[in-house]
This record gives C-alpha cells, sequence and structure tokens, in this order.
C-alpha cells in the first residue's frame, strides 16, 4: 500500500496495551507498533535497543521475537519502506535518482538500483518511465514445519565461570576448547562438569562479527576472575526449556520455531535475561546425532 506522508506519532506506552498480555494478538500488537515507529523514523539510523523499547519486550528476546513473527529483520524491515518510498518518488516527483538513493539510505546509485530491481523486478530509471506504483516482487518466507515438546520450569540459578566470546555463534566451541584447557591445568574438571552458553543477540539481527555470547561451566569450587576468564550469573525462575538431539547447527530452526510459533501462542512473555542453553553430553565422545542440548528462555513472572 502507498502513503503520500507518515504519522511521527509517539508509540502507545506499555502500560497502555490493550490485549492480554502474552497473547498472540499481543504479540501482534507490539510488532505492529515497531513496525509503525520504524516507518515514521525512515530517516534515523536504526537503534534495535529503542525498539525493544517500542516493542515493551526485554531487549535480550526482541529482535528474534519480530523477525519470527514478521519474517525479516528490523533491517529489512527499514530497507523495504525506504525502498517503497523510493518508489513513491520515482512516480510522483521530478528527484533525481542519485537524490533519492541517498534518501533511501544507499551510498551510490548503482546500491539503490540492485537493491531496488530485488524488490520491484525493474530498474529505478524503468520503474519512472512506467509511472505508475507497482507492489514490489513477492518473497517468501521459510517456515519451520517440525514441532518441539516444551517444559515450563523453575529452574534454580547458576554461576558459572568462563569467556566472553565475540563473533559466529557457530564458532564459540574455540572458546569452550580454551575454557577447558584452562579448567584442566587448574585441576577444575569432573565427571559432573556441567556446561552452558549464554547468547545476547539474535545472530539474523546482528552482524556476525559483532554477536555476543558467553562459554561457561559449572565449577564445584570457587574461582576469581583471572585474565580473561569471568565468572557470570544465570539468573533462575521460569524458564521454557526445549531439549534437542542432534547437531548443533540444526538448532537455529529450532529457536526459530520457539520464538515464532511456540512463544506468541503460549501466554508467556519472556523475561528481561537473555535465552541460555545447557549441553548435556560430551560432543567430542559422541557422533553429532545423539548430541543432547537444552535451550532455555527465561519467563517473565
Amino acid at each position: 500500500m502507498a502513503h503520500d506522508s507518515i504519522s511521527a506519532e509517539l508509540p502507545v506506552p506499555c502500560s497502555a496495551v490493550a490485549a492480554k498480555p502474552g497473547t498472540r494478538l499481543d504479540y501482534g500488537d507490539r510488532t505492529e507498533r515497531v513496525v509503525a515507529y520504524i516507518a515514521a523514523n525512515l530517516d534515523e539510523p536504526l537503534d534495535l535497543d529503542r525498539l525493544a523499547e517500542v516493542a515493551c519486550f526485554s531487549p535480550y528476546h526482541f529482535h528474534r521475537i519480530y523477525r519470527a513473527i514478521t519474517g525479516e529483520t528490523a533491517a529489512e524491515t527499514l530497507r523495504r519502506l525506504r525502498l517503497h518510498r523510493a518508489a513513491g518518488d520515482l512516480v510522483r516527483d521530478s528527484i533525481a535518482i542519485p537524490t533519492i538513493a541517498r534518501r533511501a539510505g544507499y551510498g551510490s546509485v548503482e546500491a539503490f538500483t540492485r537493491a531496488f530491481g530485488q524488490s520491484y523486478g525493474v530498474t529505478p530509471a524503468a520503474y519512472r518511465r512506467q509511472g505508475r506504483l507497482n507492489p514490489p516482487v513477492p518473497t517468501t518466507h521459510r517456515t519451520e514445519d517440525s514441532m518441539h515438546e516444551v517444559e515450563i520450569r523453575d529452574l534454580p540459578a547458576y554461576r558459572i565461570v568462563g569467556l566472553p566470546h565475540t563473533g559466529p555463534y557457530m564458532t564459540i566451541g574455540v572458546s569452550f576448547d580454551r575454557l577447558y584447557a584452562w579448567a584442566s591445568k587448574q585441576g577444575l574438571i569432573g565427571p559432573g562438569t556441567r556446561s552452558f552458553a549464554i547468547y545476547y543477540d539474535d545472530p539474523e539481527s546482528v552482524k556476525p562479527e559483532e554477536l555476543r555470547s558467553f562459554a561457561g561451566l559449572m565449577l564445584n569450587l570457587g574461582v576469581v576472575e583471572d585474565g580473561a576468564i569471568r565468572v557470570v550469573d544465570i539468573p533462575g525462575g521460569r524458564h521454557a526449556v526445549v531439549r534437542h538431539q542432534g547437531p548443533y547447527a540444526e538448532l537455529g530452526a529450532v529457536y526459530r520455531w520457539l520464538y515464532g510459533e511456540w512463544l506468541p501462542s503460549s501466554g508467556h512473555t519472556p523475561g528481561d535475561a537473555p535465552c541460555y542453553e545447557e549441553y548435556l553430553n560430551n560432543p567430542r565422545a559422541l557422533p553429532p546425532a545423539e548430541w543432547l542440548t537444552e535451550i532455555c528462555v527465561p519467563l517473565a513472572d
């Protein structure tokens, strides 16, 4: 749908949300507020923490929920709406294409032309010659067909010792290798040692090289922070827990189902703490098909 103007009204306060908290309607209302906010601020840099505030969701979980519900990241929504505005500029005004490209957030006409062509099927110049608004080329989003069993548990608080990790989540094994080497030298590893990873960002909303996580072990002995080693507390409380058996590379699909299907229909709202995983067996001693992982998402009381 084309819009001649976009209202820049402030988002609805969290206290004024009408739908019952934790319902699919409530999740939809929150998502719609974010889309409206993005549309009203197309020329501003994308502030993901501010969008989480608009949605009244914890920033630890907002980006996953938003992507799961809308099928795109907030950055992709911004690009799509900017291109929609650019299409209107092309057919209604005599603004030069380089100016439209800059307004849409592109540093060159070439980059703008590629992005516009991917969405609208023609170049900006050809679109201008046609002189009419066309809908963008439809895109499809993969849905997760598999179902998983979710258990609501009251989990204790954990204090873990480990290493912060920055970079793609699939490379956190490097930090675990360093951590196990350090703990082994200290004589801290035993048969009951438990391993955890905390994930602070949505991997499809944050650049891979900027993703933040934490590789940790729950050790029996008190450990003083030493160099890169840190002590981190995982809050206790109610959690949604999914147990997955299989390669770690499959966990992304479980997250998409959990945030896109189960959570909006569950009647629950995520709490203000990051999700984490516990690895229940030794990946070095077992084939990938037998690896056991529990995904733990904190829930608001």
